[in-house]
């Protein structure tokens, strides 16, 4: 007789075991540990102030007595204020004479930036001192290039013919003497920006276009731009929300003036607060702030879907 070999029989592969209750919280506090040192900076320096901030405008204080709470009367007065409404028209037209030409002179400069010149790093740094001088010197500089008497924009006008206007000490051209020094600091970022996104556009499409006959223009239009895209969207979103913020160039050159011409948001949030002690007034006007630049960021993420392109 001769013995048959026989399998054994066939058993069912181990079920996969979840995860436990114990590794799952050890899993979460090492991400925690790896990740306080962000989150305590997070919290410390921008939740924390902004939690803050929304209390103090429901106060009546003036950073020395005792807080009142007098819940949203700072809100309901500033919306009858009528000086809140011209600091934000103030602050909107700067951002439509500001926006379109930091914009138009970055791609210009990025587009320079690009080509393949002799001593394209002196240019590149050049082009950025300005973004890394200070606010200060920055509208200083410029409201001596732009003093009406003896500046030097005046007298190269007059060199032409043309009778320079007040700039800074006009109602009328407040605000775009303001806006000439903002573009003139900002370009460099916004160039450095969009150089790198030229940089990442494959140079076979370019090549490839110029063989099909494609000139300049038709390349910008075409590749250069659609591919550029992203980071036009970047700059646009940050250009946008540092708008919002401008300060230290209106306090510098034209303190607000003449006549409340130039009179930014934040200029009021400084006065009311450290000013005139109105604390919980200036607090509101932060939030008012903060809701207009989420709300036009927010309308701004949902049109890219239309014109930026990611692939």
């Amino acid at each position: 007789m001769t013995a048959v070999a026989t399998r054994p029989p066939a058993t069912k592969p181990a079920a996969r075991r979840k995860p436990g209750r114990a590794r799952r919280w050890r899993t979460a506090g090492a991400a925690a540990a790896f990740l306080s040192p962000s989150l305590v900076l997070l919290l410390a320096f921008w939740i924390g102030p902004m939690v803050g901030t929304l209390w103090v405008s429901l106060q009546d204080w003036n950073l020395i007595g005792t807080a009142e709470f007098v819940g949203l009367d700072n809100y309901t007065e500033l919306a009858g204020d009528a000086d809140f409404r011209a600091a934000l028209g103030h602050t909107l037209l700067y951002l439509a004479g500001y926006l379109p030409l930091v914009l138009v002179f970055g791609l210009a400069v990025a587009l320079l930036l690009d080509a393949k010149l002799p001593a394209m790093t002196l240019y590149r740094a050049t082009f950025f001192l300005p973004v890394i001088s200070s606010w200060v010197a920055v509208s200083l500089l410029w409201k001596w290039l732009l003093n009406p008497a003896d500046g030097l924009v005046n007298r190269a006008l007059g060199w032409v013919g043309v009778a320079g206007p007040g700039w800074w000490t006009d109602p009328d051209w407040a605000m775009p003497s303001v806006v000439l020094a903002s573009v003139w600091k900002d370009v460099g970022f916004v160039a450095v920006i969009l150089l790198a996104g030229l940089q990442a556009i494959p140079r076979d499409l370019l090549e490839a276009a110029s063989l099909d006959g494609a000139g300049p223009w038709r390349k910008l239009r075409g590749i250069t731009l659609p591919m550029l895209s992203p980071s036009l969207f970047f700059v646009t979103v940050i250009s946008l929300i540092n708008g919002f913020q401008v300060f230290d160039q209106v306090w510098v050159m034209t303190e607000g003036g003449p006549g409340g011409a130039s009179t930014v948001v934040v200029q009021q949030i400084v006065e009311y607060a450290f000013s005139y002690g109105r604390v919980g007034y200036a607090s509101a006007m932060s939030i008012v702030l903060f809701l207009v630049i989420l709300a036009v960021t927010a309308v701004q993420l949902r049109l890219q879907r239309r014109w930026v392109h990611y692939e």
